[in-house]
């Protein structure tokens, strides 16, 4: 069992940056696991973002997102960071790790979720 902490959400204008975070509160991220993002914004479904392999370091992105999203682990600290750039205001949305143990954008392959962290994009 792990339990998950997300930080870092806040407002910020379309075309900035933010770095979201995500750190093992209790339990461990073992070398076997896959750490997610999600995101759901208001009146939407729950939606992969991306993950990361976390014995291999392998990353994989939504489209939406590929090219400003980066997803990078931090081992020592059992933490996973998502640095955000070029956000636009439909990026809007309560922002979830989670924690799985299959290479998968599905959000049943997840165990473990923290309780999210609210991103804001507007003027």
């Amino acid at each position: 069992q792990v339990h998950l902490v997300e930080s870092g959400g806040g407002s910020v204008q379309p075309g900035g940056s933010l770095r979201l975070s995500c750190a093992a509160a209790s339990g461990r991220i073992y070398s076997s696991s896959v750490m997610g993002w999600f995101r759901q914004a208001p009146g939407k479904e729950r939606e992969f973002v991306a993950l990361i392999r976390w014995n291999s370091g392998v990353t994989l992105y939504s489209d939406s997102v590929k090219g400003r999203f980066t997803i990078a682990k931090d081992g020592p600290n059992q933490s996973v960071h998502l640095h955000m750039t070029a956000l636009k205001p439909e990026e809007t949305a309560s922002y979830y790790c989670a924690r799985g143990s299959k290479y998968s954008t599905t959000q049943s392959d997840y165990n473990y979720w923290g309780q999210g962290t609210q991103v804001t994009v507007a003027p």
